[in-house]
């Protein structure tokens, strides 16, 4: 039998590794190195690079606002697992057939008085709110409000943190608030149109340039209304996963109004109420809400704040966010919400894409 040669291996791995000389344009300084071909394995030392890439890899902070964070399982073992079996039982046969139920009871009454509705929402707030309760018993909303609720006046806006879409329902069954909220499809959108348009509220398309412009001059004509129900704002204008806060929008903080901070935080005891509108549609969403035991969360109505001499308003947003992150205990980061529905710039990944390549050059004329 034919014994390996050690030195013929490596002669024929070195025969394997491209030459960069391959790679390089004619004329090049490192042709003319005296040290014969330069092997890939003779390129550089790529820890730096490596470990930037890990880095970004391992401690994302922004792709980690909009993931759903599990849970530890406390259910497999010989002893809870049957307990666990009868509780999905309970909750989807069940529960979740009388949240239905209840649901669609709720809509019939709203649906056969839906004109009379229609005509006196905007002045009938407590029809308004009863017709909400049916959202938030579906789902056996289980909210605590804390603090004394700012006295309805002119020029207010209010602002909170987003974990879902409920935010709005969750807020606005105790107070008559107009939404400035993402432009939605199917049902969802059919709502938006006919239902909570009716109440002043605004919506808007992200994707649509003009529409910041249209959104901004709606705003400024709303708060100057004085029988107008007050903003209500998410200036993250993206659901987050009730673990991070990041950046607010400053629209909601130049408009010359009291800013109110409301600071929602939801208890993941019984279900994890963050939207990933990315994964999931709202059906979707809504069914896991409605399956679950039940949706566990604190809101506090926070001392209303005003711009101080000087102050911008991007400065006066960061400081109403630090207000709302502090008591909801989430944690800021600098992120713009929506870098989540934007891929990467072209001119960010040539930057980047640059400096490998002066990085590659440079140590290959030290060679």
């Amino acid at each position: 039998m034919r014994k390996n040669n050690p030195k013929s291996q490596s002669t024929e791995l070195e025969l394997d590794q491209p030459n960069i000389e391959d790679y390089l344009p004619d004329g090049h300084p490192i042709h003319q190195e005296p040290r014969g071909k330069l092997r890939l394995c003779d390129l550089l030392d790529i820890s730096p690079t490596l470990s930037e890439a890990a880095g970004a890899i391992v401690d994302d902070s922004f792709l980690r606002c909009f993931k759903s964070i599990p849970s530890e399982p406390w259910n497999w073992n010989v002893y809870l697992f049957p307990l666990w079996c009868f509780g999905v039982v309970v909750r989807y046969f069940v529960l979740f057939p009388a949240r239905v139920l209840l649901l669609s009871f709720g809509w019939m009454i709203f649906l056969s008085a839906f004109i009379p509705v229609h005509l006196l929402l905007k002045r009938d707030n407590n029809l308004r709110k009863n017709i909400e309760v049916f959202f938030v018993a579906s789902w056996t909303g289980v909210v605590k409000y804390h603090g004394p609720r700012p006295s309805m006046r002119p020029k207010q806006v209010f602002v909170a943190n987003h974990t879902s879409m409920i935010d709005f329902i969750v807020l606005e069954q105790m107070t008559a608030f107009a939404v400035i909220m993402q432009k939605h499809p199917g049902w969802v959108g059919l709502l938006q149109n006919t239902i909570l348009e009716s109440v002043g509220c605004i919506w808007f398309n992200r994707t649509e340039a003009k529409d910041r412009e249209i959104v901004a001059r709606k705003l400024r004509e709303h708060v100057q209304g004085a029988d107008n129900n007050p903003l209500l704002i998410f200036p993250e204008g993206t659901c987050v996963n009730n673990h991070y806060s990041v950046m607010f929008k400053k629209g909601a903080f130049e408009l010359g109004c009291t800013v109110c901070p409301v600071a929602i935080k939801y208890n993941k005891i019984f279900v994890d109420a963050f939207w990933n509108s990315r994964k999931q549609s709202f059906t979707k969403h809504l069914l896991q809400l409605m399956t679950s035991w039940a949706v566990v969360c604190d809101v506090w109505y926070l001392e209303p704040q005003n711009q101080k001499p000087g102050e911008t308003s991007i400065e006066f947003a960061e400081r109403v966010r630090e207000i709302i992150s502090q008591r909801a205990g989430l944690k800021m980061v600098p992120w713009d919400g929506y870098l989540k529905y934007s891929r990467p710039s072209p001119k960010l990944k040539e930057g980047k894409q640059r400096d490998f390549a002066d990085l590659v050059l440079r140590r290959l004329e030290e060679k």
